[in-house]
């Protein structure tokens, strides 16, 4: 909330909890759209149907919604490296992890695919808790990965699922944008897979 705005010039509906996520799912939209040079607050408003006074009301500027929004994805790689770190170092734990993951990760796929389109906005607006995000996942990643119990050729498997999924994700609206959330899902389980060395067998074919 924005010091000094008054609750008085806010309309009633528009201080609900859900109004915070509803501009930030706006926002999403219109950035992955047009980029967030091209979006202006008052595109945001209109499409929300209220005044740009209702948005300040919860964000001081376009440049917060914009961090908000990547902090969402920062949030959710907390978690997802958070796990990676406290299970079992093995091929078939993290093959497990990413299984469990994966429907969140496709649940935030146009994070992914805003946090692409923007590489340059992003770079332009560091700040100190999206360092410190970015210091903690890392954190917890380099655990992983320079676990010296884990045989070298297991880390650079875990290290290419990664790669992987993440770039899947984050390219999936342009490369792959006649692909389904389903479909998507499916294809990225099976190369993480076969990454890890731990997809299953393919079926054989009913014809033979």
């Amino acid at each position: 909330m924005v010091a000094g705005r008054a609750r008085a010039n806010v309309p009633v509906d528009d201080t609900s909890p859900s109004t915070r996520d509803r501009i930030l799912d706006i926002a999403l939209d219109l950035f992955i759209e047009q980029g967030f040079d091209k979006t202006s607050l008052r595109e945001i408003a209109d499409r929300l149907g209220f005044s740009k006074a209702a948005i300040y009301y919860h964000f001081a500027s376009k440049a917060d919604i914009f961090m908000a929004l990547h902090l969402r994805l920062h949030e959710f790689g907390r978690r997802a490296f958070q796990r990676l770190a406290e299970e079992p170092a093995g091929l078939a734990a993290w093959a497990r992890l990413f299984d469990d993951t994966l429907e969140e990760m496709l649940a935030n796929r146009k994070i992914f695919v805003m946090h692409d389109r923007n590489r340059t906005a992003f770079e332009e607006l560091h700040r100190k808790e999206h360092d410190d995000a970015h210091a903690d996942m890392d954190e917890q990643l380099r655990r992983v990965m320079t676990n010296p119990a884990v045989p070298v050729r297991d880390r650079i498997r875990l290290a290419c699922s990664v790669g992987a999924v993440m770039s899947g994700l984050a390219l999936s609206s342009d490369l792959l944008d006649d692909v389904g959330f389903a479909e998507l899902g499916e294809a990225l389980r099976e190369v993480v897979g076969l990454l890890l060395g731990t997809a299953r067998p393919a079926p054989p074919d009913a014809g033979s």
